[in-house]
């Protein structure tokens, strides 16, 4: 079987076909080369650039912790100062002064945004006050410890860290009043962020540190809380934007950002959302947001931030009990890296083309080398085909075998003109025999002919039996798979399969008829052996079974069906054998009615010449009949009117039949066409073939 037909022009030329194995596997090996370099390098060139960021991210994340245990260490170190405790101990009028004056020294000298002092209970005993306050502001009243210290005092006891810590308004202004201008940050419309009904963001996000304050015999004294407010800390931000990318480490014009979310909002960051404004307020993406603060995963990906698109990476950030309460971003501009993606795509393109080029130029060179003697020879025999006896190829310059090929060629020619002549003479001689026998052949046509329709005969008999067997070894197995699926489908339900027994029972008998049939088929390639079992059958019941078999052809077309059930004797043959028969004869009916009609089925009893009782049925169509030149081939093996058909249908349902002593007539109606099947109540093995009325001719 032919999968594939060369074109005319390729078919039907060796300089063709040369030039295209030459240059097929150019044009279509190289492309593919090349684009599986391409899509190789572009996962490779993703991979470096995700590499890249991780560890910006591990960078940026080690810098963090940094800055949280220089809180931390430097809070426990005012904490346990000796100048804290002794100005602590001060029973002076302006303790207080010289309480605020240490913290303040304190501060300076660690950098924080706030430290204050409470004792045990809460209350406020002095705070840093930063350079610029009024002396009314250095002395006001300082409010209680915010209920949200008091929880993370109990973990800051026992570890020198800071925590990350979300306050509310009222907690900063408790802590820092002078940070008030850094809290309120108005939230910017952003591309892809979640839904917010927010027009602000009003908390902060701090790291906070808080230590005991002991006396010399350990007893908690006061309690200083120390720390930063990153709420618009651009110091920060930028600090860490200088470490984890400083200047030169990009390459292509590439910039690095680094961001810190509370939530999903931009608290500080040195991303631009115009060309002189950070976009503090802008939100992360839904994406985003869902992964790294609904999921805790670790984002490292291209995103588009605020305005275009960076090789991102964005981590939790957790509060003191590990629950979600920002992120922390690095990340460095796409479009220079993608820029250079393509230069490098382009540049490799370019490299192969040129190979290309050059390998199509050797190809073609070396392909003339070929064609070019084949040419030559194949014009030679165009001129002989034209009554040119004596042309020859001559001396060609190729070295190879087409040039010995050539010398062959001609070498041929001459022995084929020597032998022309002599054919010619044996020509005329073999006339003359020729004719002598033909009076001799025509003698024995009539005996040629029947050999001849024996022979095909039996031909078409070996067909079927070659067939049969091996669609019988192919049906055997998947038969077994489905009995056996259907016996532990039944096993494993148990009572569960109580709602489909019906169609469990049908599925067996469906599966027993299939194996029945593949019997029949071994019994047709081996005719001595007999396979089935006979039981008494209720012929109306059958027929009403195969009629439903068949519903979804009728549901299909116009077909009405008409039913006369009138028998009252059973039929004795096998079950699957006889629904086999009347399936064929119902479909048979069904394809003679494509525009709709009436299928008719009757019964009746009956009784043979030899007075045996039986049955009948006919199953009748309202279509176009059957003309004589097919009611005389109906029942012989692989006769069929139908373009899909084998043409065995009818011939295995008469052999069925047959074999328990039934048989099958057809007739034309008045419109359309009727099928008879007369069986026996007790199965018999007939002595003669069926009359052409139908009836055995030996009863």
């Amino acid at each position: 079987m032919t999968l594939w037909r060369a074109p005319r022009w390729l078919a039907g030329s060796v300089r063709n076909k040369l030039l295209a194995m030459a240059l097929l596997p150019l044009l279509l090996a190289f492309p593919m080369l090349v684009l599986a370099l391409a899509l190789w390098g572009n996962v490779a060139y993703d991979r470096l650039l995700i590499t890249k960021v991780r560890s910006d991210l591990a960078v940026a994340h080690g810098y963090f912790e940094q800055v949280l245990s220089e809180v931390g260490s430097g809070t426990l170190g005012v904490a346990a100062s000796q100048s804290l405790y002794t100005a602590l101990h001060a029973a002076t009028p302006d303790r207080r002064q010289a309480l605020n004056q240490q913290l303040a020294l304190g501060r300076e000298r660690l950098g924080l945004d706030f430290l204050v002092l409470y004792d045990p209970q809460g209350e406020a005993l002095a705070r840093a006050v930063p350079n610029g306050l009024s002396r009314e502001d250095a002395t006001a009243p300082i409010p209680q410890m915010p209920p949200a210290l008091g929880g993370s005092l109990k973990i800051s006891r026992t570890n020198a860290n800071a925590r990350l810590l979300v306050l509310d308004p009222e907690g900063l202004e408790a802590l820092a009043p002078h940070l008030a201008a850094r809290l309120r940050i108005p939230l910017v419309a952003t591309r892809n962020a979640a839904p917010d009904t927010r027009e602000a963001e009003h908390r902060a996000l701090v790291m906070l540190s808080t230590h005991p304050v002991r006396d010399a015999a350990g007893q908690t004294i006061a309690v200083l809380a120390g720390g930063l407010l990153l709420n618009q800390n651009l110091d920060f931000i930028d600090h860490i934007n200088r470490i984890v990318y400083p200047e030169g480490s990009l390459p292509f014009g590439s910039q690095g950002t680094a961001t810190l979310f509370m939530d999903d909002v931009r608290i500080t960051t040195n991303v631009r959302l115009f060309q002189d404004q950070r976009a503090i307020g802008t939100r992360v993406s839904q994406t985003v947001r869902d992964a790294v603060l609904e999921r805790g995963q670790t984002w490292l990906d291209r995103a588009f931030v605020v305005n275009d698109w960076y090789v991102s990476a964005y981590e939790p950030l957790l509060d003191a009990h590990d629950r979600r309460i920002g992120m922390l971003y690095v990340g460095y501009l796409e479009a220079p890296f993608r820029l250079v993606r393509y230069a490098m795509l382009g540049v490799m393109g370019l490299i192969f083309l040129g190979v290309m080029a050059l390998s199509a130029w050797f190809s073609l060179r070396w392909a003339r080398s070929i064609f070019q003697p084949v040419q030559q020879m194949n014009r030679t025999m165009q001129l002989v085909e034209e009554g040119q006896p004596h042309a020859r190829v001559g001396e060609i310059s190729a070295r190879d075998e087409l040039g010995a090929l050539a010398g062959h060629l001609d070498q041929l020619l001459d022995v084929i003109d020597d032998k022309t002549a002599a054919l010619q003479r044996w020509g005329e001689e073999l006339d003359h025999k020729v004719a002598e026998r033909t009076a001799e052949l025509e003698a024995s046509n009539a005996s040629l002919q029947l050999a001849q329709q024996q022979l095909v005969k039996s031909e078409k008999l070996a067909a079927i039996g070659q067939l049969t067997a091996s669609i019988a070894h192919e049906i055997n197995n998947p038969i077994a798979v489905m009995q056996g699926n259907l016996d532990l489908m039944r096993e494993t339900l148990g009572e569960a399969s109580q709602p489909v027994k019906s169609e469990l029972k049908l599925l067996d008998e469906q599966v027993e008829r299939m194996r029945i049939i593949v019997t029949q088929l071994l019994q047709y390639a081996r005719p001595t052996e007999y396979a089935g079992y006979v039981e008494t059958l209720d012929i109306n019941r059958t027929m009403e079974d195969c009629l439903v078999l068949v519903g979804h052809l009728l549901a299909q077309t116009n077909i009405g069906v008409e039913r006369d059930f009138q028998a009252t004797r059973r039929a004795g043959l096998n079950r699957q054998e006889l629904q086999q028969v009347i399936i064929n004869l119902m479909i048979n009916a069904i394809q003679a009615m494509p525009k709709g009609g009436v299928l008719r089925l009757m019964t009746r009893d009956w009784m043979d010449r030899a007075g045996r009782s039986g049955v009948q049925l006919w199953v009748q169509d309202s279509g176009a009949g059957l003309s004589p030149e097919v009611l005389e081939r109906l029942f012989r093996p692989f006769f069929t009117t139908k373009n899909d058909g084998n043409g065995l249908g009818l011939w295995i349902s008469q052999g069925l039949v047959e074999r328990y002593g039934g048989h099958i007539t057809a007739e034309n109606l008045a419109s359309g066409a009727s099928f008879c099947v007369a069986l026996l109540t007790e199965p018999h093995a007939p002595d003669a073939a069926p009359t052409r009325d139908g009836r055995p001719g030996g009863l």
